[in-house]
């Protein structure tokens, strides 16, 4: 059971921003480009300076790593970044559990990360990311260069994955019908602040 506090979360022109999201529950954020939502999840992920206080379960992020935190608080961002020649370099448990949930054989961890397409990236990069078995997931907009099908897969096994390891979801979408297909609430962002939506 994970829940994630956040409390006068500020980080460059965004904040001060308020939220909890509970153990199980998905909420999602949308918004104009450029209003900050990259940059909030990048925050909540230890990833860019910030200022606030981010606790799970009501465990301070000052009182752990950064590795730790950034292993518990998993980023899926909307390029995904690879530094191996083969998917395979990138699963250091050669955990090929959630290939099949994305569409994947499990010789697709024998391929060639420079070969990969972008939407093939995005997918590989939810299982690497899932394979880490974070508390909380933030999504940047994960389906943005997925098919209809394969976003379908996607969508299944986060809604599979946030139930079985009761996780906290924060999934950035522009999709109005993915949105109320997901997500139990919706923020928007923008000019810095957020608004729960109706």
């Amino acid at each position: 059971m994970s829940r994630i506090s956040i409390s006068g979360l500020r980080a460059r022109d965004i904040g001060p921003l308020d939220l909890e999201i509970g153990a199980g529950e998905c909420v999602c954020l949308s918004g104009p480009s450029g209003s900050g939502k990259s940059l909030t999840l990048r925050a909540i992920a230890d990833l860019d300076p910030h200022e606030g206080v981010l606790a799970i379960d009501g465990e301070s992020s000052t009182s752990m790593s950064g590795p730790t935190w950034r292993k518990r608080v998993g980023m899926l961002p909307a390029e995904s970044q690879w530094w191996y020649e083969t998917v395979k370099e990138h699963f250091p448990k050669n955990d090929g559990t959630y290939l099949a949930a994305v569409g994947f054989a499990d010789e697709a961890m024998d391929w060639e990360v420079s070969r990969l397409s972008t939407g093939e990236k995005q997918r590989l990069a939810l299982a690497r990311l899932l394979a880490n078995e974070p508390d909380v997931v933030l999504l940047d907009e994960p389906t943005a260069a997925l098919d209809k099908e394969s976003a379908a897969r996607v969508e299944l096994l986060i809604d599979n994955y946030r139930k079985q390891h009761s996780a906290a979801v924060l999934w950035v979408s522009h999709d109005p019908e993915q949105i109320v297909r997901v997500s139990g609430r919706l923020l928007r962002l923008d000019q810095g602040c957020w608004r729960e939506a109706q």
